[in-house]
C-alpha cells in the first residue's frame, strides 16, 4: 500500500499517561480540558491519547500542525467534533469534506470581497449602537453573553440586510443559542444517549428545528423577490444566491436551497461565538493590565475623539487590532478541531491508517514557551510586524490554516476592532463581584465563564 511520509526524524511521538478504562482521557478532558491538552506536550510532538477505546493523536508541535492543515487531501475535515457540528451546519464549507471544499469556496468567496466589507459594516455599526445606548453607569455586564449576541445579531442583519425583523431575529438567536451550547456535550456523550427523549434531547432538536426552519423561510422569501426581479440587497445571501446562479450558468451544479441554509447557518457560528468570546477576553486583560488599557485608551481618543468607530477607522486602529490578536493568542476561541486521515500517513514517525482522528490544539500551542517569550503574559506588541514574523508557521491557528483557513477572517476582525475600540472610548470596565473569568467547560468556543464588569463613564476626550 502507498502512504503518505511527513518527516519523522525531526520530531518525537509518545503516550498520554493514565487513562481510564472504558473513558480514556476522556474524563481529563472533561474536567481540565486546556491543562490536560497543554500537558501532552511533556510527552513529545505527536501525543497519542485515548478517546474511548479509541486512539486520537494530538499535536503539540507547530511544524507538524502546518503540515497537517496544508494536505486537506490527506488529513480531511472529520472526527468527534466535527460529526456532531455537522447536525447543525450540515455540509457547509466549515464542516464539508475535501472533495466538496474548493467549490463551496469559490461559491462563497464573493461574499467576503473587500468590496462587500464595507458594507456590511453598517450593519455592525448599527448593533453596536443599538447594544451601547442601553448601558448606564455602574451597570454591571454579564459580558460574554451581551458580546457574543452582539455578534450574532451582526452577522444576521450582515446576512439578511432588511429581510428579518425583530421577532424572527429573536427567535434565530435562541435557537442557535441552544443548539450550539449543546454541540461539545455531545461529542463526549455516547451516540445511543443522544437519542433518548431526555428533556435537553429533546429541547436540542425542538430548537435544532426551529432554526431550519426559520432560515429556510428567509431563503424562500429571497428565491421569491428573484421570480419578480429583485436580486441583489447587498447582503450575504444574496451574494450566496448570484454565486449559485453564476455557476450555473457556467455549467457547474447551482446549490440548492439544503446548501444554501448549511452556508447560512456556517457563517452565523463563525460569526457569533467566537467574536464574542474574544471582545469578552479582551476586555477581561484590559482589566488585568492598566497600562496597554492606558495605550489603548491613548489610540481610540486620538481616532475617534468620542465617536463610535467606522469602517473608516480601521487603518488607524492598530494597537486596538493587537490586543484582539494577543487575546486570541491567549484563549483561542476555537481551542480543538479534529481531522481524520483518508489515506495511510507516517507522521512524527508514526504510521497511521486510513480512519485515525488527530486533534490539534491551539490552546497548547500558544502557550508554548519554545515559541512564545513569557507566554502567558498579556503582550500586544508581539504582534507587531517585525515580531510576528519570526514565528513558525503553525504557531498561531486562531484562524486555522492551509486550504480550510477561515474565509471570514476579515470580518470577523474588522467586527470586533470596531466593537473594542467603540466600547474603550466610552466607558471604563472593572471586575465586579461574582466575576469568574475561568475559561467554561464544554463549550464549542473558549470563553469566560461569567465575566461579571461594571461600567464607568470616560469623560469627553476634551475633557480628560
Amino acid at each position: 500500500m502507498s502512504y503518505v511520509v511527513l518527516s519523522a526524524s525531526a520530531f518525537t511521538a509518545g503516550a498520554a499517561p493514565s487513562p481510564l478504562p472504558v473513558l480514556g482521557h476522556g474524563w481529563q478532558l472533561l474536567r481540565q480540558p486546556l491543562g490536560f491538552l497543554e500537558s501532552l506536550r511533556r510527552h513529545g510532538d505527536l501525543v497519542q491519547i485515548k478517546l474511548g477505546h479509541q486512539p486520537a493523536y494530538v499535536v503539540c508541535h507547530p511544524e507538524l500542525a502546518w503540515q497537517v492543515l496544508r494536505d486537506d487531501r490527506t488529513f480531511d475535515k472529520g472526527g468527534p467534533l466535527f460529526d456532531r457540528l455537522r447536525d447543525i451546519l450540515g455540509n457547509g464549507v466549515a464542516t464539508c469534506p475535501h472533495q466538496d471544499h474548493r467549490r463551496q469556496r469559490r461559491l462563497i468567496q464573493p461574499a467576503f470581497h473587500r468590496t462587500r466589507l464595507e458594507g456590511y459594516g453598517e450593519a455592525m455599526e448599527g448593533e453596536l449602537a443599538t447594544l451601547l445606548g442601553s448601558w448606564r453607569e455602574g451597570q454591571v455586564l454579564d459580558t460574554f453573553p451581551l458580546m457574543y449576541r452582539f455578534a450574532l445579531r451582526s452577522v444576521l442583519r450582515a446576512l439578511f440586510s432588511a429581510h428579518i425583523d425583530s421577532r424572527t431575529a429573536d427567535g434565530i438567536q435562541r435557537s442557535f443559542e441552544t443548539v450550539l451550547g449543546g454541540v461539545m456535550q455531545r461529542v463526549f456523550v455516547p451516540e445511543p444517549l443522544l437519542r433518548l427523549p431526555t428533556l435537553g434531547n429533546r429541547r436540542y432538536e425542538r430548537c435544532r428545528r426551529h432554526l431550519f426552519a426559520s432560515v429556510d423561510r428567509i431563503i424562500g422569501d429571497y428565491r421569491a423577490e428573484e421570480r419578480l426581479g429583485r436580486q441583489d440587497s447587498g447582503d450575504l445571501l444574496s451574494v450566496l444566491l448570484a454565486g449559485g446562479r453564476d455557476g450555473a450558468a457556467d455549467g457547474g451544479p447551482a446549490p440548492d436551497d439544503l446548501e444554501i441554509r448549511d452556508q447560512v447557518i456556517s457563517m452565523m457560528m463563525a460569526g457569533s461565538e467566537s467574536i464574542g468570546a474574544t471582545l469578552s477576553w479582551a476586555l477581561h486583560q484590559l482589566t488585568r493590565n492598566p497600562g496597554e488599557e492606558r495605550r489603548l485608551h491613548d489610540e481610540v481618543d486620538a481616532v475617534l475623539g468620542g465617536r463610535p468607530a467606522r469602517w473608516d477607522d480601521l487603518p488607524a486602529l492598530p494597537f486596538t487590532g493587537r490586543v484582539l490578536t494577543e487575546a486570541m493568542r491567549l484563549h483561542p476561541p476555537g481551542w480543538l478541531f479534529t481531522r481524520i486521515t483518508r489515506k495511510e500517513v507516517e507522521l512524527a514517525g508514526r504510521r497511521l491508517a486510513p480512519g485515525t482522528t488527530v486533534v490539534i490544539t491551539p490552546a497548547g500551542l500558544h502557550r508554548d514557551p519554545g515559541l512564545y517569550e513569557r507566554p502567558a503574559a498579556f503582550d500586544p506588541d508581539r504582534w507587531l510586524p517585525e515580531r510576528a514574523a519570526a514565528l513558525p508557521r503553525g504557531a498561531f491557528l486562531s484562524w486555522g490554516g492551509g486550504p480550510r483557513k477561515c474565509i471570514g477572517d476579515h470580518f470577523a476582525m474588522a467586527e470586533a476592532t470596531l466593537a473594542l475600540a467603540t466600547v474603550v472610548s466610552r466607558w471604563r470596565l472593572r471586575p465586579a463581584p461574582g466575576c469568574d473569568a475561568r475559561p467554561a467547560r464544554l463549550s464549542t468556543v473558549l470563553h469566560p465563564r461569567r465575566l461579571l464588569l461594571e461600567l464607568t463613564a470616560r469623560p469627553a476626550p476634551g475633557a480628560r
